[in-house]
């Protein structure tokens, strides 16, 4: 028997919260782990309980997207893989908050009933939605800087520019991505499994 898929929900709403976690204990291969109702509580319960995915909720403090922020963070220190659950059915801002976070996909509030399985498929690999939000993210770079971001994650690449041009092109690609090093680029890509 193959082991359960870890979730940690980070949902402000309780009511939802109280659904969302009654629709997850009910499914086979799932494992609710636990629940926060803040970005700070969502962010420490990610280091302590180190689950494979967490579903965020978009906005955790009414008017702010501060689930972005925290899904981030929680990208950047953890293995965790983040999905988003949104009331805005807005592809648009949903997209760009998982293109900001490097989160692997994201559900409206109203598909509540897809939320097992497209964690499922998250867990097992790339989500439909991975492959777009990975192409948004690289689209912020040139094509000689993604040669570079390639050539960072240790794929062969023929460069011909000079030692100068690539280390400013490297300093371009973590600039445009927001990442401090090559070691931040290597944890968040390695999920994309590029």
């Amino acid at each position: 028997m193959s082991q359960s898929i870890q979730v940690l929900l980070v949902e402000d709403d309780d009511d939802f919260a109280f659904l969302t976690g009654q629709l997850l204990r009910e499914q086979s291969g799932l494992e609710l782990i636990g629940r926060a109702a803040s970005r700070r509580e969502g962010v420490e319960l990610s280091y302590a309980l180190r689950p494979q995915l967490v579903l965020m909720d978009l906005t955790l403090s009414p008017g702010r997207m501060d689930g972005i922020d925290a899904a981030r963070e929680i990208r950047l220190n953890t293995e965790a893989k983040v999905v988003f659950l949104s009331v805005y059915e807005d592809p648009k801002v949903v997209l760009d908050a998982c293109r900001r976070s490097f989160a692997s996909s994201y559900l409206f509030k109203s598909q509540f009933g897809l939320i097992p399985d497209t964690l499922r498929v998250v867990a097992q690999g790339h989500s439909p939605q991975e492959y777009m939000i990975l192409a948004l993210i690289l689209g912020q770079l040139s094509s000689a800087e993604q040669s570079i971001f390639y050539r960072m994650l240790g794929r062969e690449v023929s460069l011909s520019s000079s030692p100068k041009t690539i280390a400013n092109q490297q300093s371009a690609v973590l600039r445009k991505l927001g990442l401090r090093n090559k070691e931040e680029l290597l944890h968040v890509f390695a999920a994309y499994q590029l």
